[in-house]
């Protein structure tokens, strides 16, 4: 009789399936953000791209979730339509901006022409990567949303951490292949060198692309699989009675949502702390080439370190969360970290490749403490049927980070370093980046993170919040 009182999702077996297939999706769609980071010194050699054209397509992430509010609208979707309708949305609009982009990128005759004046092919490639970021930062809020739907009184934060694990293999792949592949589809062309027409192998850059768009079709069809298991969940939940009575998400909900300190604080954490270390990704391989001397066919596998890392870590402080709480103090040391691994990249010493792959791992450990204990703290601030479009709205304020600080990097490196990019377009081979002045930006932005981290556990003090109690309830 007690098997009666319980639904699909207090079967073991049945939510971490349905994570597992959620999360094949997210893999994906990790693996398009940051497959480009390891090309940049190809896109400049091939296509002639500057830093601040590298910036303006990286910033294009965030273009049309900042300023058309498309993921606040998305979370509003989320929280009215539910996971299912809002989940195959999202893929299929990934998948949409992920051809798009790999049509820009295949098509040689764009880096001659200019709109607004920015290279035609960096334009479209923008285009198709704006709107891939809408479809990946929806589907990112609709599976936090369907982990809390799946977890909630269980081991939620662990199964946050195991998602985000997975997903972070999408950014290891997307540091350690792109440029293997693109050398393994060398194309042979023409160019003219002193007067001669002379016959030389170029790397293909948009065959790893293509490879992304592949992995997000079967993410796509995945997500398919998920939706049978959803139907199922809800009609197990009418039938075990244990339905709770929730009030619909209103829009007024809304200003309930901004009007709470601790939504603030959990955000612009967020915001810091991911601008800190995802731009810092776009630019890793070329700070290894330009600061550490890294072979450009090498220099991916340092940064592919920092998502593995975090496949191993993320679960484990996740678990601690789930048992013994401790999550504002989780977030505190994670930021911390931030600061040292940055403030010693911009040192102009310690060139050495071994002390790079040192600060990458340690980079790892951040990123596997904070996202860790700041995902499960949201449904302890939020009420359940407003996390749609809180988690909205924070992904939301931490697409401005995602948008401007790459454009921001990507600007100051050109500015720091007058002429490089030009000469590197020309085949010329000695100008290196000086990385400086952008590692100094990132290391201010983790001392900011590190004192809202300390608001964050002042407030849950003050508040109760719960964030530094265990997140698994006892069953006595």
């Amino acid at each position: 009789m007690e098997n009666l009182k319980q639904s699909l999702r207090d079967s073991k077996g049945a939510r971490w399936a349905a994570l597992g297939i959620i999360s094949i999706t997210m893999f994906a769609g990790y693996f398009l953000t940051d497959v480009m980071s390891p090309l940049k010194p190809m896109l400049e050699a091939e296509f002639g791209w500057s830093s601040t054209s590298y910036g303006i397509f990286t910033s294009a992430y965030g273009w049309l979730n900042v300023f058309l509010l498309m993921l606040i609208l998305g979370g509003i979707i989320l929280d009215k339509m539910g996971v299912r309708f809002t989940g195959l949305m999202a893929s299929g609009i990934m998948v949409v901006g992920a051809t798009i982009k790999y049509w820009a990128i295949s098509n040689p005759s764009l880096p001659t022409e200019t709109i607004m004046g920015i290279h035609s092919q960096v334009f479209y490639a923008a285009v198709g990567f704006a709107i891939f970021g809408v479809g990946v930062e929806i589907a990112g809020i609709t599976v936090s949303k369907i982990i809390v739907k799946w977890f909630k009184g269980h081991e939620m934060a662990l199964a946050m951490g195991m998602q985000m694990a997975v997903a972070r293999m999408g950014t290891l792949l997307a540091m350690a292949a792109p440029v293997p592949l693109a050398t393994y589809f060398a194309k042979t062309q023409d160019v003219v060198v002193d007067g001669q027409i002379v016959s030389q192998m170029a790397p293909s850059i948009s065959a790893p692309i293509a490879f992304a768009l592949v992995l997000l079709v079967i993410g796509f069809i995945a997500f398919f699989i998920y939706l049978s298991m959803d139907r199922k969940l809800d009609a197990s939940i009418l039938s075990s009675g244990t339905v709770s009575e929730e009030e619909p998400f209103k829009f007024s909900d809304i200003g309930t949502i901004i009007a709470n300190k601790g939504f603030w604080l959990i955000a612009l954490l967020c915001v810091l702390f991911y601008s800190s270390v995802f731009p810092f990704i776009k630019y890793a391989s070329d700070l290894m080439v330009n600061k550490y001397a890294v072979d450009q066919s090498l220099a991916g596998l340092i940064p592919s370190l920092l998502p593995l890392g975090t496949l191993f870590l993320t679960p484990v402080f996740g678990s601690i969360y789930d048992k013994k709480g401790k999550g504002a103090t989780i977030m505190i040391i994670g930021a911390m970290i931030i600061v040292f691994v940055h403030a010693v990249f911009s040192l102009p010493i310690l060139n050495f490749w071994m002390v790079a792959v040192v600060l990458v791992m340690l980079l790892g450990v951040a990123l596997s403490l904070v996202p860790s204990a700041m995902w499960p703290s949201v449904p302890k601030i939020i009420p359940e049927n407003q996390l749609g479009t809180a988690f909205s709205l924070i992904f939301w304020i931490q697409n401005w980070g995602l948008m401007g600080v790459p454009l921001l990097i990507g600007y100051v490196l050109d500015q720091s370093n007058p002429g490089v990019a030009i000469a590197k377009a020309n085949g010329t081979e000695v100008p290196l980046y000086d990385y400086t002045n952008p590692m100094l930006i990132f290391t201010g932005l983790g001392i900011l993170a590190v004192l809202v981290a300390y608001m964050l556990k002042a407030e849950d003090k003050k508040k109760g919040y719960g964030l530094q109690l265990p997140n698994i309830k006892s069953d006595k």
